[in-house]
């Protein structure tokens, strides 16, 4: 790593990361900003798409594992009568169909993907197929097939139709692995048409949401300006979602060398537990056998 990348930081960037720009691009350049050593992100989103990107610095990195399975909301425009290679605006156009659902219809289908569905990724993504990222061989005009996956759609809404416009607005909640821009193709496919989305937006990921977001010019502004603080989020954002156990001194370090603890006097819990030493997170927890084991340890 660049000796430009000397820095310590711990914490928390959510970005509304902007359109044309990839999550890894993202990530590295507010890496470069704050030159922290160690950095991460959690649900990767396209180029095209917008909205709430996670981002990991230094011990947060950690954390990662933990989070990136959770669900995600995203809110996105579908557009009826055109499909293309990438199911979004980037692609070129491959299919066109004269025929338009009515709002009847767009309302109808949503019952079909709500719950565990089937879905087919596109080609155009980062999936590996026999060791190569399906986007590669898609570009390279080579021929392959990509399996099916089972994911699961909690809710799916239409928002708001314009048949004049031959458009839709939907909102979806989705566990991990979900391609969107394959569920707005399989929506206008159920509904004897083509169809590609024209705006994808991460509205939340995990209990990350829009409210906790900063824009890139915003956070170029509040680094770059005298005295300027980092926007950061405390590593231990993520205990809104975990139970916390309160430490002793004495077995906080016990915990931080790796050692484990006996079960008695500490209150019971289910998984995975956060140990913390007056609200600095010192370790995650486990209860085996009535021994607290350190599974991930915190140098905070």
């Amino acid at each position: 790593m660049s000796s430009h990348y000397n820095q310590n930081v711990n914490g928390w960037i959510v970005l509304d990361k902007p359109q044309g720009m990839s999550s890894n691009q993202a990530l590295r350049k507010i890496q470069y900003m704050l030159h922290a050593k160690k950095a991460g992100h959690i649900g990767t989103l396209d180029p095209f798409a917008t909205g709430v990107l996670p981002m990991a610095f230094g011990e947060a990195t950690k954390l990662i594992p933990y989070l990136e399975g959770s669900e995600k909301t995203y809110e996105f425009t579908l557009k009826f009568g055109t499909g293309t290679t990438t199911d979004d605006t980037e692609g070129e156009i491959c299919a066109v169909s004269s025929h338009l659902p009515d709002a009847v219809a767009v309302n109808g289908i949503i019952p079909r993907f709500t719950g565990t569905i089937s879905q087919i990724p596109p080609k155009f993504s980062a999936i590996h197929i026999n060791g190569q990222r399906a986007y590669e061989l898609a570009r390279s005009g080579k021929e392959f097939t990509v399996p099916a996956r089972q994911i699961t759609i909690r809710e799916l809404k239409c928002l708001a139709y314009r048949p004049a416009m031959a458009e839709a607005d939907f909102s979806v909640t989705c566990s991990k692995g979900t391609y969107v821009r394959t569920l707005g193709h399989d929506i206008a496919e159920s509904l004897g048409t083509c169809g590609h989305l024209t705006a994808l937006r991460r509205t939340q990921n995990g209990f990350f949401n829009l409210s906790d977001t900063i824009l890139l010019d915003n956070l170029k502004n509040m680094l770059y300006r005298d005295n300027g603080v980092f926007p950061l989020l405390p590593v231990e954002t993520f205990l809104c979602g975990i139970t916390v156990i309160a430490l002793t001194a004495k077995d906080a370090l016990k915990l931080k060398n790796g050692q484990t603890l006996p079960a008695q006097g500490v209150p019971p819990f289910a998984g995975i537990a956060a140990a913390c030493l007056e609200n600095k997170l010192i370790a995650l927890i486990e209860n085996k056998e009535n021994i607290i084991s350190p599974i991930r340890v915190f140098n905070l």
